[in-house]
């Protein structure tokens, strides 16, 4: 499967970005996605990840009550809403997708995913 992210940009801090990613190829259920991120400087770090069936989430503690992921299966994408941004929130951003059970949620390990996106800029000025 191939997925692209798309959505970042420069926003200030308290706003809001909506990133997505689109997925191409082999059936986009079948596999768990995740939002990892990288900032400058920085080792990437998990942000998110959904279940196959969208009903299950696992957020980073710093995004929790902040960003939103969702999936719509039928047309191959997933979503990251991100709220009240901080300047920390600025990374490079990538979806990632893993092979799961349909309710199983990824964890935080970049190897446990087969695919990778490349990454979209988010940036949040203060």
């Amino acid at each position: 499967v191939q997925l692209q992210a798309s959505g970042g940009g420069l926003v200030q801090a308290g706003g809001s970005l909506r990133l997505s990613c689109a997925a191409s190829g082999r059936s986009f259920s079948n596999y768990a996605v995740s939002w990892f991120r990288q900032p400058p400087g920085v080792e990437r770090e998990f942000v998110v990840a959904v279940s196959r069936s969208g009903g299950r989430t696992n957020y980073a503690d710093s995004v929790k009550g902040r960003f939103t992921i969702s999936r719509d299966n039928a047309k191959n994408m997933v979503y990251l809403q991100m709220n009240s941004l901080k300047p920390e929130d600025t990374a490079v951003y990538y979806c990632a997708a893993s092979v799961a059970t349909w309710t199983a949620v990824p964890g935080s390990r970049g190897t446990d995913y087969n695919y990778w996106g490349q990454g979209t800029l988010v940036t949040v000025s203060s």
